[in-house]
């Protein structure tokens, strides 16, 4: 009798908790992003928020332990040691030229796949844009290092024309990323191509526009935010970035170069070279937000 009475009660209970729920839409998408947003908070947000406080902190010299003294010196080494502020200028620079041959490359790719290839076979060639995201980021990296390597594909193929291969350094590190990110500027460019109404292209030549105004005037306005989208990929990914330059870079370094390498011997100023890309890509990211690439994402 007394289990009756108490699982009635529960489902009594219950039944208010859900009543009050439907009810109360706002209170159910609380309850329901509570948990997701807090793991946000703590482990991302939180992690930024200790990667900033331990960049004003110090190392001892002679033990190299942490010194938990607050200090600027290691922003202050960070903008006025050469070095890193060529690595820093480098490492900008290589994330974009990395996004703006993604860009390059990527416009008449998705213009193929989204305009001209017949209907049936553009999802088969969507596929095969995202079949080199499902192969291993090391393998990738590694095939290209035989390829730019001396003798390899790039010099057989080059040698007939009296030229030679890159190398290992700065040029294969920009090929070789953009080799990496250019599906995620492909996709979002693929996709507002194919939503670009066709009646907007058949007016422009009605009213007489050849094909590059047609591509300036209706186009261009209509991809650029898918464009500025898949920047966010191409650009950030390329910051922070530091396994492909120690493999096909040569004597190259990059901001997560340094980071790596100062990761043991001084944290502090790794954390301090760590908030560069942060900002850097914050300073992006409002940049282009004005022109409506974030809703895109």
């Amino acid at each position: 009798m007394t289990t009756d009475v108490t699982t009635a009660a529960g489902r009594d209970t219950v039944r208010r908790l859900a009543g009050t729920l439907h009810r109360r839409p706002r209170l159910r998408l609380t309850l329901l992003l509570t948990a997701p947003l807090l793991w946000l908070t703590v482990l991302y947000l939180g992690s930024l928020a200790v990667l900033f406080v331990s960049a004003f902190w110090t190392t001892d010299s002679f033990t190299s332990e942490v010194v938990k003294v607050w200090s600027t010196d290691n922003f202050h080494a960070l903008f006025t040691t050469p070095v890193f502020r060529q690595v820093v200028l480098r490492s900008v620079g290589v994330a974009l030229a990395v996004t703006a041959l993604c860009a390059l490359i990527a416009f008449p790719v998705a213009f193929y796949t989204a305009r001209v290839a017949r209907p049936r076979w553009r999802p088969l060639l969507v596929v095969a844009i995202l079949t080199p995201l499902w192969a291993s980021y090391l393998v990738k990296v590694y095939a290209w290092r035989l390829i730019l390597a001396e003798g390899g594909l790039a010099d057989w193929m080059l040698r007939p024309f009296g030229l030679s291969g890159p190398g290992f350094g700065l040029p294969a590190t920009v090929l070789t990323l953009t080799y990496l990110w250019l599906p995620y500027m492909i996709l979002p460019i693929h996709t507002a191509l194919e939503q670009l109404p066709d009646n907007l292209l058949d007016a422009s030549a009605d009213l007489g526009a050849r094909a590059g105004r047609t591509f300036r005037s209706v186009v261009l306005p209509m991809v650029l935010p898918s464009v500025a989208a898949g920047s966010v990929f191409t650009f950030s990914l390329s910051l922070g970035d530091y396994i492909t330059v120690q493999i096909v870079g040569g004597k190259t370094q990059l901001i997560g170069n340094l980071v790596y390498s100062n990761v043991e011997l001084n944290l502090p100023m790794a954390a301090a070279l760590g908030t560069v890309p942060v900002v850097v890509i914050v300073l992006y990211l409002l940049a282009i937000r004005r022109t409506g690439a974030l809703n895109n994402l």
